[in-house]
């Protein structure tokens, strides 16, 4: 079973376990269009690697990706997407090569679409006003 955190739980896991990582699992073209967390006042980077391509395609070397990160199975990793499904897939396929201290953000990034269809506004990193690096 993976365990849950929600975006505010995380980045204060994040502030006081000084080898906590957050792993953002979602795609460039997310990080690129979208954002992402910004760590710099905790001291720290999110470590970006994709458990899907843009089309949905699974990687199939993501393991493999987080251990060329520098990634050890003993650190506490927190996992996010945009909405909290594929962080869970990533914390679980994580879990199954070894990594056992493995949490996901609910609610990822952005969240779920409010009545309007907009992210970021309902719940979710963005919704919780968390430090995030964004296009212009």
């Amino acid at each position: 079973m993976i365990d849950e955190k929600t975006p505010q739980e995380t980045w204060l896991q994040l502030k006081s376990d000084v080898n906590a990582i957050l792993i953002d699992v979602r795609t460039p073209q997310e990080w690129d269009r979208i954002g992402y967390p910004d760590l710099l006042s905790l001291g720290k980077d999110v470590v970006r690697v994709s458990v899907q391509n843009i089309v949905g395609e699974r990687n199939d070397k993501f393991v493999l990706d987080l251990k060329a990160a520098g990634i050890q199975p003993e650190q506490k990793l927190y996992f996010i997407c945009r909405s909290g499904k594929r962080s869970l897939l990533a914390a679980d396929l994580a879990q199954q090569a070894g990594f056992h201290n493995v949490i996901n953000v609910t609610d990822g990034f952005e969240g779920p679409a409010d009545q309007i269809g907009n992210t970021g506004t309902i719940a979710g990193w963005l919704a919780e006003k968390l430090p995030a690096i964004q296009p212009i």
